[in-house]
């Protein structure tokens, strides 16, 4: 898990969320929220879930989109910004996404807590969707 300021509050709750239903948690910061910078935080997420320390990532910032364009500049990571259920179980079935993001200042935590659920219990679908992942990096 990564945040910064704005999205603070919301990586608590969802922590908290999750450790309560047995997952375990690393948790790369901000532990305050005091005015901080997304991009120190995301790639620290970025590097654990590339290196294989952890199996994905749920992130947070103001609108998300700072953390989700952060995440994405790490060759294995396929971060997708969510604001609804529907948009976290597509970025798993279809992208095999291994990171969330979510925009800790448009969403309320029972939203994040759904979208949370979401990306954590869809299986990717594979087959075409393989194909479309497989180009995405250019070289």
């Amino acid at each position: 898990m990564a945040s910064d300021h704005a999205g603070y509050e919301m990586k608590e709750h969802i922590k908290q969320y999750l450790l309560e239903q047995g997952y375990e948690i690393t948790d790369f910061g901000t532990d305050t929220d005091a005015s901080c910078d997304y991009a120190d935080y995301g790639h620290k997420a970025a590097r654990a879930i590339e290196q294989g320390v952890c199996d994905c990532g749920v992130c947070f910032c103001g609108s998300g989109e700072g953390m989700a364009m952060t995440l994405n500049k790490h060759r294995g990571i396929r971060a997708g910004l969510c604001w609804c259920v529907e948009v976290a179980r597509l970025i798993r079935q279809h992208n095999n996404a291994n990171a969330v993001v979510m925009p800790g200042r448009f969403i309320t935590m029972q939203e994040a807590e759904a979208i949370t659920d979401a990306f954590l219990n869809t299986d990717f679908e594979g087959g075409r969707h393989q194909r479309r992942i497989d180009k995405i990096n250019c070289d």
